[in-house]
């Protein structure tokens, strides 16, 4: 089904009233259409919302996956304007223990399932669980962000270098996966948003 302004959109070819994947295509992308479409089970029916999909906002998955993605980039800019070492090998070499914060651990935990969840939905056939994994790893992310807004100790950002790296290797995982995924699902990854 299609949604206007939060009312179905009546389709009839003899009034002329309907709408393509083109038209859906053009107005708001092949990504955000292609993603919307694999947020279903393959067996589902799809109700596209135009409104929502323009959303920016937790009600639109992509934007808020690829919110992620750009806040990631952020926090890594930021890093490396304050002379923190960000390549992938100082990353690969960070200490990892002392990621020791509920809302980290949550993350990193997030993050483990990937590789499992990747092989399933293959297996299956199912598409779907990479965009529903997507959505939840961007909001245990999301939420780090957030709760770092009001405790020091979860920034990114830290006084001390080799906590600031480990914690920023954990958001570069963050990335890495996010990017990943949306590459499985054909979906270009921003990692600036306008």
């Amino acid at each position: 089904k299609l949604f206007k302004n939060g009312e179905p959109f009546k389709m009839s070819k003899r009034s002329g009233t309907f709408v393509t994947l083109r038209d859906v295509v053009d107005q708001v992308g092949s990504g955000v259409t292609r993603f919307h479409m694999l947020t279903r089970k393959n067996d589902a029916q799809l109700d596209f919302d135009f409104d929502k999909v323009l959303e920016q906002s937790r009600e639109n998955p992509v934007f808020y996956v690829q919110y992620a993605l750009a806040r990631v980039s952020s926090v890594i800019d930021k890093a490396i304007e304050a002379g923190v070492l960000v390549d992938n090998k100082t990353l690969s070499e960070s200490n990892l223990s002392l990621l020791i914060n509920e809302e980290e651990l949550a993350l990193a935990v997030k993050l483990a399932e990937w590789p499992r969840l990747v092989e399933t939905a293959a297996r299956a056939n199912e598409p779907h669980r990479i965009a529903f994994y997507l959505y939840d790893l961007a909001g245990t992310f999301h939420s780090l962000w957030n709760k770092g807004n009001e405790l020091p100790e979860l920034r990114f950002l830290q006084d001390d270098l080799v906590t600031s790296q480990a914690k920023i290797a954990l958001a570069r995982a963050c990335a890495v996966v996010i990017t990943a995924g949306l590459g499985i699902l054909g979906v270009e990854a921003v990692k600036e948003l306008r």
